[in-house]
């Protein structure tokens, strides 16, 4: 349930200066030295927040990274009709390697992770050893959250049993390659990336508290880390930490399906979530999900009957829309241009430890139709009285419609996009052309020029 406030610090806009952007050689007079910026218990928590508040911007967690999955990702789900270029080509599956969204969600992910990065290099500042600790599980936990999503997006799928040594994003893991100025970092194999993201989270989970306010706790470490193992197919990890997660983390699912969402406070549902103010910048769900009236465009996205003719009639979650005046239909899950962003909900996890569960012929906490039957029952739809792979699946695809799955889901299964495998090219974004042109060691994906 942990949620971030956005927090505007002038402080951390000025510890970034000393960024990978060495476009300019200027030195600003607001400028600091590293030194100074980890001078103080103080400052390096200041940089801490600064990292969760990136994490939150709309370039990721923010709402675009949800998007891309379902622009990316659809074949039948979305109408696409905004007037937003470098979005419609997303759609269309037809970007170029200077879209304005791929480079800027590369970069405010790379800022989180120099960040985090930064905090794990002077640990040693901080004299309370409880602060210590909690610091560094959640800056290990920022770090794999933003690699996890980079690698998603800029690197071909994760491929059970493969040796997956086809190209991710450059692992950094020290602030020193970049603060120094030196740029020259190759990109590392998919199989490393996903390595590193599973390190830090088990690191994060032995030291993170269990309460940790708005912030990333052990629970939120442990459900990430479940997505983590459902989307690379370690199906025994990914049912035993999502067993974890539902029997011992306190969470309760809402049993009001329309109450998970738009909401100001946390949800019992919530495992990871950022939190929303009137100061806290744009949530681009909104922009691009809702209508005028609630503070969007109008309508960029809109559903499809094809979409919503996957549900039965009775079940809540095919009526969970309004229509603009457009008479377009929007989703009723981003209403409240001021509720918070759910990252990680505990429906989730019972979908993960169904899959899981069936994958491996095991009945870890409950049986697999159980499970989805428990999901089922708060939609109110009809129960099952037996259940397939295929049900479980397209009962996530109900469940976590416009959550940020879509595109992954696919990939990981193996499925389509219209025409398109799963393993397509156009499926996967470009290195951003600015990356290419400070760091000679990168190479860009096939199809890109």
């Amino acid at each position: 349930m942990k949620s971030i406030k956005y927090i505007i610090l002038g402080l951390f806009g000025l510890l970034f200066i000393i960024s990978c952007n060495r476009e300019l050689d200027i030195n600003p007079e607001q400028s600091i030295t590293t030194e100074k910026a980890v001078s103080t218990p103080e400052n390096i928590n200041n940089i801490l927040i600064g990292a969760y508040t990136n994490t939150g911007k709309s370039d990721l967690f923010g709402g675009n990274l949800q998007m891309y999955a379902d622009l990316l990702g659809d074949s039948a789900y979305v109408s696409w009709f905004g007037t937003y270029p470098d979005l419609r080509t997303i759609y269309s599956k037809n970007i170029i390697s200077d879209n304005v969204y791929v480079r800027d969600s590369w970069r405010t992910a790379y800022k989180v992770i120099f960040g985090t990065n930064l905090i794990l290099d002077n640990l040693n500042i901080i004299t309370i050893e409880n602060d210590k600790k909690r610091i560094e599980g959640e800056a290990k936990f920022l770090r794999a959250i933003n690699y996890f999503e980079l690698v998603r997006y800029y690197g071909k799928a994760y491929i059970e049993g493969a040796n997956n040594t086809q190209l991710g994003v450059p692992l950094i893991l020290s602030g020193k390659i970049n603060y120094n100025g030196n740029l020259s970092v190759p990109r590392s194999t998919v199989e490393e990336i996903y390595t590193q993201v599973i390190k830090d989270l088990t690191d994060a989970i032995t030291v993170i508290p269990v309460n940790n306010s708005y912030y990333a706790d052990v629970y939120s470490a442990k459900a990430l880390l479940a997505r983590v193992y459902l989307q690379k197919g370690d199906y025994k990890k990914a049912r035993d930490m999502a067993h974890d997660i539902i029997t011992n983390s306190g969470k309760s699912l809402i049993p009001n399906y329309k109450d998970i969402f738009n909401t100001s406070k946390n949800t019992p549902e919530d495992l990871f979530a950022i939190q929303v103010t009137s100061q806290s910048g744009i949530n681009d769900l909104i922009t691009f999900y809702a209508s005028e009236a609630n503070g969007g465009r109008g309508g960029d996205i809109a559903l499809k009957d094809d979409f919503l003719n996957l549900f039965e009639a009775n079940d809540i979650r095919g009526s969970f829309y309004y229509l603009n005046l457009y008479d377009d239909k929007l989703t009723s899950k981003y209403t409240n241009r001021f509720g918070n962003l759910h990252v990680i909900r505990l429906a989730e996890m019972y979908l993960i430890r169904a899959e899981s569960n069936f994958r491996e012929n095991t009945s870890l906490g409950a049986v697999p139709l159980d499970d989805i039957n428990t999901i089922r029952n708060r939609a109110k739809a009809t129960i099952l009285s037996s259940v397939s792979l295929d049900d479980i699946l397209m009962e996530r695809r109900k469940e976590l419609a416009f959550e940020g799955f879509l595109l992954h889901d696919i990939k990981r299964t193996k499925g389509s996009v219209g025409s398109l495998q799963w393993n397509s090219d156009k499926l996967v974004f470009p290195i951003p052309v600015r990356e290419m042109q400070v760091n000679p060691k990168l190479i860009q994906n096939p199809g890109y020029n």
